[in-house]
């Protein structure tokens, strides 16, 4: 379970560069983000700027002071017509997994998107041969909604990519784009 000390909270600058370190850890050692340079410090600020614009959260797990983990919801695809669906993106710091802080800042993920009005969220995750991801999606009402074969090459091999996705408004146009 997650430690008393966690706070999911949204990002600020002065968390970057914890973030940055984080996803550097994934790209450079994992096929589960299909990265294959590290985003600069500048590039998440960038990020963080964009997604404030927009208004999906960007959040981190914040244990006393140090970045634990971070998620976000990112634009789905870039076409106008994506506007109200995003992706979820979850990265904890090695060491801190296990703890309950992954399915900790999934929650909060969805209830801030929610909240944000938008209407779907979607999950691409990377086969690396284990299914950790995809239970803990599930136990937030993510549904399997295929899967794509060979569709990224990292680390000399190819990687098959499981697409989830969970419904955060009811369904129908929101009212604004009637």
């Amino acid at each position: 379970m997650v430690s008393p000390q966690a706070v999911i909270r949204p990002a600020v600058p002065a968390d970057l560069k914890a973030v940055a370190e984080i996803n550097a850890h994934y790209v450079t050692n994992t096929v589960i983000t299909f990265e294959e340079t590290p985003p600069t410090v500048d590039d998440w600020h960038r990020r963080l700027d964009d997604l404030t614009g927009r208004g999906p959260p960007f959040l981190v797990a914040d244990l006393t002071g140090e970045v634990a983990g971070y998620a976000y919801a990112g634009p789905w695809r870039p076409k106008p017509a994506y506007r109200h669906t995003v992706e979820d993106t979850i990265y904890l710091a090695p060491g801190h997994t296990g703890r309950g802080l992954g399915g900790a800042l999934l929650g909060e993920l969805v209830a801030r998107s929610i909240a944000a009005g938008l209407h779907r969220m979607i999950a691409v995750i990377a086969d690396a041969g284990d299914d950790r991801s995809i239970a803990l999606h599930r136990r937030f009402g993510f549904t399997e909604a295929g899967r794509l074969v060979d569709v990224g090459c990292k680390h000399g091999r190819w990687i098959d990519t499981t697409l989830m996705q969970r419904p955060l408004s009811p369904d129908g146009p929101p009212v604004s784009a009637r």
